[in-house]
């Protein structure tokens, strides 16, 4: 009979205005949510009530906009939160502020992806790959037979995403994770099983 460790429900922090812009950015103190960021996240609480989602613990990231989105999230769940310092957004160096189009100009060879792109002050993305999953398998031993909730960034759940279902890390990018969705996993003793992802409120 499998046993469950643990079952966490990623939720996506809302829509800020750098996820309009197609903006890359690793900044935690901006930008916040933007007012339909907020709706996402309302919607998400919804969906959290009708499907009965339950946590025992609530994580989040860092970041405004994860901290944010926690913030009304948690009054569903009326329970407090702790932030995961660790689990903050992949470093982007000197591809700071640029948006995804001039990327592409300035890394021809290596888009659609950016998992190659070797610049200044960026975070290799095998690194970020395994600070997240250090993070989480972490999370997963502590936490035998819970509920865990954890309001994180797109790139977070799609790493996590992607490891469990060993999608190589120059595929990973195919993994889409919108902002405002929700990604549930359930960990076994060797491996893990997503229940769904990106699932968004209509």
């Amino acid at each position: 009979m499998l046993k469950r460790k643990c079952k966490i429900t990623f939720i996506s922090h809302g829509e800020t205005i750098h996820t309009q812009e197609q903006r890359i950015s690793d900044s935690e103190n901006y930008p916040p949510l933007t007012e339909n960021g907020e709706e996402e996240i309302r919607r998400v609480c919804e969906i959290i009530k009708r499907r009965g989602v339950k946590s025992d613990k609530i994580y989040t990231s860092p970041a405004i906009r994860c901290i944010q989105s926690t913030e009304i999230i948690a009054k569903v769940f009326k329970q407090d939160f702790e932030v995961l310092d660790n689990l903050h957004i992949r470093k982007c160096g000197t591809l700071n502020g640029k948006t995804f189009k001039t990327v592409a100009k300035l890394y021809s060879d290596n888009f659609p992806t950016i998992a190659n792109i070797d610049v200044e002050g960026c975070e290799l993305l095998v690194d970020f790959n395994k600070r997240v999953y250090n993070v989480i398998t972490n999370l997963v031993k502590e936490s035998a037979n819970m509920r865990l909730a954890i309001v994180t960034y797109p790139m977070v759940i799609q790493s996590i995403v992607a490891q469990i279902l060993k999608v190589p890390p120059e595929d990973q990018f195919k993994i889409l994770i919108k902002t405002g969705s929700l990604t549930q996993i359930s960990f076994f003793e060797d491996w893990a099983s997503l229940i769904f992802s990106d699932y968004r409120p209509v």
